[in-house]
């Protein structure tokens, strides 16, 4: 063993002090995982941030510290990580047959004014009923909604709606 550590530059104390530094660390990361996995039999999808507060309290008791970032690194390791669901819904198709407008804005000059420029999008909201759209016209100086409606289809008229609220709203500032 000697002769390994003058090989290598490390002293024997030195050797058998990182050896046990190692196993009180493993001993630890256990402590933690059956923790984690007594959790994650209830709650399957909980993430790292709730779970490090719900194990905390138990770790505590045992004498173990844990952190955040000691957790995330653990359960990264492991293969424990949860990736988050991400929602996502297409409402966008570019490739369609109809006519595209062009960009009437992009060579506009820059407004220097409240209700000199308004541009309009549309989003969608899932609600549990279904689906509805939010038509919004914004001021693109003060980036303020000076017109907005919710309507259940992607007819014009939800459009036009939200573009006659803007329009009275302007008569009145």
């Amino acid at each position: 063993m000697e002769r390994s550590c003058q090989l290598y530059g490390v002293s024997r104390q030195g050797f058998y002090q990182r050896r046990q530094r190692q196993a009180r660390a493993a001993a630890r990361a256990e402590a933690v995982l059956v923790h984690v996995r007594a959790v994650r039999t209830k709650l399957p999808r909980l993430g790292t941030r709730k779970l490090r507060h719900k194990i905390a309290p138990l770790l505590r008791v045992q004498g173990v510290a844990c952190g955040r970032d000691a957790l995330f690194t653990l359960l990264r390791q492991h293969g424990l990580l949860i990736a988050p669901k991400r929602s996502y819904t297409k409402t966008t198709d570019s490739h369609h047959r109809f006519h595209c407008h062009p960009n009437g804005v992009k060579d506009a000059p820059k407004p220097t004014a409240p209700n000199q420029l308004w541009v309009s999008d549309i989003t969608y909201l899932p609600t549990r009923q279904g689906t509805v759209y939010l038509s919004l016209v914004t001021d693109a100086f003060s980036r303020r909604i000076v017109g907005h409606h919710v309507h259940a289809s992607l007819h014009t008229a939800g459009c036009l709606a939200a573009l006659d609220r803007a329009v009275r709203g302007a008569g009145r500032a």
